[in-house]
C-alpha cells in the first residue's frame, strides 16, 4: 500500500514538471506585438453589438496588437449589410482598446468603439449609439502592393498603423 501511494505521489509530482514548460511558452506569447490568427481566435468577438442591432464579426478582416503594459488593441471589420444606408456609410468594424491610446495624436479612452472610414479618408470612432467620438485624417500609403480589407503592421516600440485598404491612422499607447 505504501509503495503504490509513493508511486502515486512520484506520478503527480512528474506531471506537474511536465506543466511547467507549458505554462512558460503561454506567458511567451504574452509579448508586445501583433496578435497571430490564433491569438485573434481567442479575443475577437464572433458578432458585435452596435446601434441597436448585433452583426457578425469578420475574422478573416481582423487584427490586434498587445501593447507593453500588456493590454489589447483589436479592430475587425463586420458585416453591415442588416444596417441602415446611414450607418453602413459611417460603420465598418469594432475597434476594442484595453488601454488608453493616442491616434494621430489624440487620445482614445479604454472601451468597445465601432468605427469607419469616410470617402475622403478620414477614419471615424463611434460610440455604440454610432455618435463620432473622434475623427482622425487618415493617410494613404502608395508604397502597399496589394492592399486588403483590413491588417494592422507595427512600428516599433508600441506604435502601429490600422490600415483599411491603402488609408491608415497611427496609434501607439498614451503616455
Amino acid at each position: 500500500m505504501k509503495s503504490s501511494l509513493s508511486l502515486v505521489t512520484a506520478l503527480f509530482v512528474l506531471s506537474l514538471a511536465c506543466l511547467a514548460p507549458a505554462q512558460t511558452s503561454v506567458q511567451t506569447n504574452d509579448k508586445r506585438g501583433l496578435l497571430d490568427k490564433a491569438q485573434l481566435k481567442d479575443v475577437v468577438p464572433g458578432s458585435y453589438f452596435f446601434a441597436g442591432k448585433t452583426a457578425p464579426v469578420q475574422l478573416r478582416n481582423a487584427a490586434g496588437a498587445r501593447l507593453s503594459d500588456g493590454k489589447l488593441v483589436i479592430a475587425a471589420l463586420v458585416d453591415n449589410s442588416g444596417y441602415s444606408t446611414n450607418i453602413q456609410e459611417k460603420y465598418q468594424g469594432l475597434f476594442i482598446t484595453e488601454a488608453q491610446i493616442s491616434i494621430e495624436g489624440k487620445t482614445l479612452a479604454p472601451g468597445e468603439y465601432g468605427f469607419g472610414r469616410t470617402a475622403d479618408g478620414n477614419f471615424n470612432i463611434l460610440d455604440v449609439a454610432s455618435s463620432t467620438v473622434a475623427s482622425f485624417a487618415g493617410h494613404a500609403d502608395d508604397s502597399v502592393k496589394r492592399p486588403v480589407p483590413l491588417q494592422m503592421t507595427s512600428q516599433g516600440g508600441d506604435t502601429y498603423r490600422l490600415y483599411l485598404g491603402r488609408n491608415y491612422v497611427e496609434f501607439s499607447l498614451a503616455k
